[in-house]
């Protein structure tokens, strides 16, 4: 047997020869997999739940139900269908009915199916929890609002619905195999969420806008693909077919701050997976993402976590 049962539950590799999209190779990076998911109706109404800090997605099943997100904005009112991603994992509430004092979720509220209900009118939601490499998620995933929503209602949901149904019947009727296909729903769940929110002219600059940039997105790719290179502003320009003021421009306004800077902090985000998971001399990861000199690279990453390299991979790194 060539594969064992755990390695087809992986994301494959991106593979540069297929041409991967910058945010293919983004959610690459940060090792994106949804992990579980489980349904919940609390049997008392009102409730005020509180959820902790975790990245994950909730889909509502029926009902209304507000979600406050901790230190932040107004409640949001979620309806039939409706979905909310808070890719960050900031902490929140999920609220029904007057105001009661906040608790945890606890093992009462979840149910697998409709036969299980206490009560078949309450509110009730589908829950979807991810796992990211956390050094590399940060970073990344901190562009994004807290709660990003996606309503139920509209022509180009389809995805959500039958998203939703393939996740109710795979709870409601574990098969062999459910744990891998929970596992690409929520994948693609997220993807399609982040793809809706893009769209949003609302959307501030960041990773993602930049990444579907039709211009912009050809450079990460490359530069994604090819850490090791000491990328120039003019050759990067000239492959986005723009003078090197104007691709500076877009550049920084898209993402923030300008290619050398984003170079840095992918190269270090590179650096620090590898610390935590390969064997490998800080001075090869050194030059595996393209610093020339391991004293430098060394400097650069104190700088970004905190701490020296080889410290952090004893440290941080391997609590992560």
């Amino acid at each position: 047997m060539t594969d064992s049962t755990s390695n087809f539950a992986d994301s494959p590799d991106i593979d540069a020869s297929v041409g991967a999209d910058a945010f293919s190779e983004i959610l690459d990076t940060v090792r994106l997999r949804g992990r579980a998911v489980a349904r919940y109706a609390p049997s008392s109404i009102p409730f005020n739940i509180a959820v902790r800090g975790q990245r994950l997605l909730h889909i509502v099943e029926r009902g209304d139900i507000r979600l406050r997100v901790s230190g932040g904005g107004p409640p949001v009112t979620l309806s039939d269908g409706d979905l909310v991603l808070l890719a960050r994992g900031d902490a929140h509430r999920l609220q029904a009915g007057v105001s009661v004092p906040v608790r945890d979720l606890v093992a009462a509220d979840r149910y697998a199916d409709e036969a299980e209900l206490p009560q078949p009118d309450s509110p009730r939601w589908v829950t979807g929890t991810f796992a990211v490499d956390e050094a590399a998620a940060d970073p990344l995933l901190s562009v994004l609002p807290a709660a990003i929503v996606v309503s139920g209602r509209g022509a180009d949901r389809e995805w959500l619905e039958v998203s939703l149904s393939l996740l109710v019947a795979e709870v409601a009727g574990p098969r062999p195999g459910s744990a891998v296909m929970i596992s690409r729903i929520l994948d693609l769940l997220f993807i399609h969420t982040l793809r809706a929110w893009s769209r949003d002219a609302s959307a501030p600059s960041g990773w993602l806008t930049a990444a579907l940039d039709p211009v912009l997105g050809q450079v990460l790719s490359a530069i994604h693909q090819d850490l090791r290179r000491q990328w120039s502003v003019a050759e990067l320009a000239a492959m986005a077919n723009l003078s090197r003021t104007a691709f500076a421009e877009r550049f920084a306004r898209l993402l923030g701050r300008p290619p050398a800077g984003y170079l840095t902090d992918r190269r270090l985000d590179r650096a620090a997976y590898l610390l935590r998971t390969d064997a490998a001399s800080v001075a090869a990861i050194a030059r595996d993402v393209g610093y020339a000199s391991e004293a430098g690279f060394s400097r650069a990453f104190s700088r970004r976590y905190g701490a020296p390299p080889l410290r952090w991979r004893n440290t941080a790194g391997r609590a992560g």
